[in-house]
């Protein structure tokens, strides 16, 4: 499974990746906008998890690239504050399978993950 980790503190989504990543996992981790979008422009990805309060703003445009490019991928909010608490995050991103609030463990965000994937590894070179 190939995901990709949109979080603007480095230090944190490094230590993501390295968790999922050894978990068997191929992660990729964009710590801006314009990194996140040059990602998914050259590269597929079959989940992304995304930090909702970016310092550049843009979580909104890269869920809406995200799902444009890859129709049926899972999208993994996370945020520390509680301003979507009133479940809003899912009527704003259709793709949308989780809200995560930080901080957590990182197998939790492995679960999630699973949990998300396509039962069928087939069904994720299907998409177009």
């Amino acid at each position: 499974m190939r995901v990709l980790i949109v979080e603007h503190n480095e230090e944190l989504g490094l230590i993501w990746s390295r968790f999922l990543g050894s978990r068997g996992l191929t992660v990729e981790l964009a710590t801006s906008q314009k990194d996140a979008i040059a990602n998914m422009r050259f590269n597929e990805f079959d989940a992304l998890v995304l930090e909702l309060v970016l310092p550049d703003g843009g979580a909104i445009a890269i869920s809406d690239y995200a799902t444009y490019r890859f129709p049926d991928i899972p999208i993994i909010t996370v945020t520390s504050g509680s301003f979507f608490s009133d479940g809003s995050i899912f009527q704003l991103m259709p793709n949308a399978r989780g809200l995560m609030r930080t901080p957590f463990k990182p197998d939790d965000l492995a679960a999630l993950l699973e949990h998300c994937s396509p039962k069928d590894e087939g069904a994720l070179r299907k998409r177009a």
